[in-house]
């Protein structure tokens, strides 16, 4: 009789743990009873939420779902654009579960394989709002318009897999690197050429102010050279006037003045040699101051 009991005491005590469990912080949980979803009167799955929880022994099995927000950011996609040029794009998208019976029955409960299946239904979405706009379009101001659009997709296309999106965001858009490439070298030919156009205008004006200048020192320097000659001639010309003038008032001593000029710069260089006759006129001051 004891044994029996005992036996009792232990089966209740097992039966009290099998129908027991516990849903941590964070997480929600539903019941399969014999491979199927419990739910309740109106054929609604039942979710249990976090603390602890009773369900039947032996032949009931949890499946705790992750119910906070979680953040799909996945590897850059390329998409093509409504003039067919490539943009990488990087983005991310914010969900939950909602409908863990239906997260259960189509995605298997599993995170990896619903954020695999989301990630094909948002990108499905981006790339027909890509593919309806222009790089212009989707760069300069419609960005915003376009994820709000893709919201939308992606949220009714989540739908059947019982995911709630939240939000998607482009983080990024960048060109592939082959069109980066191109585009980079296609920019340092126009730079180029731009560069060399301004070089050239530069050396054209640069002639020009030169020419500007030689023309204007030609005309300095003329104008310079014809006032020194006006200068010189005046000043012979004055000089001229005062050797007449002297010549008229004494002409005898005029003549000895320049004789003796003559002499100075005739005589100067020692090793001239000068062949005259002796009864010249050059000599005549110095014979007169022989015979004295």
């Amino acid at each position: 009789m004891k044994n029996f009991s005992l036996v009792i005491l232990l089966a209740a005590i097992v039966m009290s743990f099998s129908s027991v469990f516990v849903v941590p912080e964070g997480q929600k949980a539903i019941v399969m009873l014999f491979s199927k979803v419990q739910k309740d009167s109106d054929d609604q799955a039942i979710v249990y939420g976090p603390g602890l929880q009773f369900k039947v022994p032996f032949f009931s099995q949890v499946r705790r779902i992750d119910a906070r927000i979680q953040t799909l950011d996945g590897a850059p996609d390329r998409f093509v654009t409504s003039e067919k040029k490539d943009l990488i794009v990087d983005s991310f998208v914010k969900w939950r579960v909602n409908d863990f019976s239906a997260f259960y029955l189509r995605a298997r409960g599993d995170k990896q394989y619903a954020e695999t299946l989301l990630k094909q239904k948002v990108n499905n979405g981006l790339r027909t709002n890509f593919g309806t706009r222009t790089i212009r379009e989707i760069v300069s101001g419609e960005r915003s318009e376009l994820m709000e659009e893709a919201l939308v997709q992606a949220s009714e296309s989540a739908r059947e897999l019982g995911i709630e999106v939240l939000d998607v965001r482009v983080k990024q858009i960048n060109l592939p690197q082959e069109v980066s490439s191109s585009i980079y070298q296609r920019m340092r030919a126009e730079r180029t050429a731009v560069a060399k156009e301004h070089r050239s205008e530069g050396q054209e004006k640069a002639e020009t102010i030169r020419a500007g200048v030689d023309r204007r020192v030609t005309v300095m320097l003329a104008d310079a050279e014809r006032n020194a000659r006006s200068v010189r001639g005046q000043g012979d010309a004055d000089a001229a006037g005062i050797y007449a003038s002297a010549y008229n008032k004494d002409p005898e001593f005029f003549s000895f003045v320049r004789s003796l000029e003559a002499y100075k710069k005739t005589f100067k260089n020692k090793q001239d040699v000068m062949v005259l006759s002796p009864d010249s006129d050059f000599f005549q001051y110095m014979k007169g101051a022989k015979a004295q």
